[in-house]
């Protein structure tokens, strides 16, 4: 699918992991930079972390060496393993692929899914 689909959430005790996912559909001619946005009730939407064409990654702060992004290039899907997780992790947190590629009908266009619910308890 062209618009992502994430996966994974629920609810989990401080200290616990989770593993959400992101899917999207493979196109000809086209690549993608995947994206993770988290927000909590009240708050802005803040950027968590990411994976990009050239297969490098990148992270917030706050959640820099307790969470791996990584991608399955097969399925068109990229993974957030959430380990540590803190009652601030607690957010909806949104995937969003940025479409590449000179023949790619979707180039430079972004699509947010629907998100997933990360709820992390005391």
């Amino acid at each position: 699918q062209v618009q992502p689909v994430e996966s994974g959430g629920g609810s989990v005790q401080a200290g616990g992991s989770l593993r959400l996912s992101c899917a999207a559909s493979q196109y000809a001619y086209c690549s993608y930079d995947m994206n993770w946005y988290r927000q909590a009730p009240e708050k802005e939407r803040e950027f968590v972390s990411a994976v990009h064409t050239d297969g490098s990654a990148s992270y917030a702060d706050s959640v820099k060496g307790r969470f791996t992004i990584s991608q399955d290039n097969a399925k068109n899907t990229v993974y957030l393993q959430m380990n540590s997780l803190k009652p601030e992790d607690t957010a909806m947190y949104y995937c969003k692929i940025d479409w590449h590629g000179g023949y790619c009908r979707f180039r430079a266009m972004s699509y947010w899914g629907q998100g997933t619910r990360v709820t992390v308890s005391s």
